[in-house]
């Protein structure tokens, strides 16, 4: 290749080069600028407009200007803010995380505290998922309960632990069912008496209690003729443990025949053959009607988690308006200084 072609490959380089240049946007060259007060006032602009995600590449470029000066707390909190609106929620707990570390003094601060604990529930993930942020929600929140007790938020924590804990809850009792499903009745019962063990409070509570009790006579069903006796008496007495705490109950109907069979299997029943005798089918009947309402319920707790997320994000917006306030005026402030 001779110098002219290599000059004319370079020519076109540069050219290449300066066109794009030139395609530069106005909010790129802006970024790249050393104009503070231009910067200062753009990424205001853009937070205004919605422009969340140019609002805080702008607020997070200003970052290394204002270090030291009144108005870094307020950048820093405006580049959290920007990713918290883009929904960037791992991002904004990050910016939110530095902020509480940097600026126990500022004004921002105990909006931000509370800011964080919604990034990290925004975070968590269904209850078939990894729990592992359902547990550093719950433990953020904890911790904010004990720090600030007379918090406003407080009903909004309420309301979060209830979830978080109501999701935990389920993924223990859906995972014990596995094995109800799976026919391993014996591992079923284990299971499901482990959860209560651990947790006696766990919402499924009645619903534990009824697969405890069913598990154990289907394991005895099954059981071979010698055993069945033993494993009856342990149907039993889970069937008499769930009667005398839920007596009223939409599974009371089905364990009750299931415990007249157990007798007659053991040689302890004495009634009429027509009381075993029942179409089984009337109690799945019961058990639809159970988790119809369990879906009922868990809808409501949706609706209401929902009108709880639009009154923080009032909230919110309430914050930003003073923060605006306290940024114009911090603006003000230094432009004065600058003139005198």
């Amino acid at each position: 290749m001779d110098m002219r072609s290599i000059s004319k490959i370079v020519a076109g380089v540069v050219f290449a080069l300066l066109a794009l240049a030139s395609c530069k946007s106005q909010y790129e060259l802006l970024l790249q600028s050393n104009d503070v007060d231009s910067k200062y006032k753009a990424a205001f602009d853009y937070y205004q407009q919605g422009k969340y995600q140019k609002a805080a590449g702008m607020f997070e470029s200003l970052t290394m200007y204002v270090s030291g000066t009144p108005q870094e707390d307020t950048v820093q909190y405006y580049w959290g803010m920007s990713n918290y609106r883009f929904r960037d929620y791992y991002t904004a707990e990050a910016n939110f995380n530095k902020f509480i570390e940097s600026y126990p003094g500022s004004p921002f601060y105990l909006d931000v505290v509370y800011l964080r604990i919604d990034c990290l529930y925004r975070q968590t993930l269904r209850y078939e998922l990894d729990q592992a942020p359902t547990y550093t929600c719950i433990n953020a929140i904890n911790e904010y309960l004990t720090e600030y007790p007379d918090t406003d938020r407080r009903s909004e924590c309420n309301a979060i632990l209830k979830d978080l804990n109501e999701r935990l809850d389920r993924k223990d009792f859906e995972n014990a069912k596995l094995y109800y499903k799976m026919e391993d009745y014996q591992a079923s019962r284990v299971a499901f008496r482990n959860i209560l063990k651990d947790d006696s409070e766990n919402v499924y509570r009645e619903d534990i209690l009824y697969y405890i009790a069913l598990s154990s006579y289907k394991y005895a069903d099954l059981s071979v003729p010698e055993k069945q006796r033993e494993r009856f008496l342990v149907f039993m007495d889970d069937y008499l443990n769930f009667v005398s705490e839920i007596p009223q109950s939409p599974y009371t109907k089905e364990l009750a025949h299931l415990y007249v069979k157990a007798q007659k299997a053991i040689g302890n029943y004495t009634g009429a053959e027509e009381d075993i005798e029942i179409d089984e089918t009337v109690f799945d009947k019961d058990r639809k009607a159970v988790e119809k309402a369990t879906r009922k319920e868990q809808i409501r707790q949706m609706k209401t988690q929902k009108a709880l997320d639009r009154a923080a994000q009032k909230e919110i917006k309430a914050s930003d308006k003073a923060a605006r306030v306290k940024a114009r005026e911090e603006a003000k402030a230094e432009k004065a200084a600058k003139n005198k």
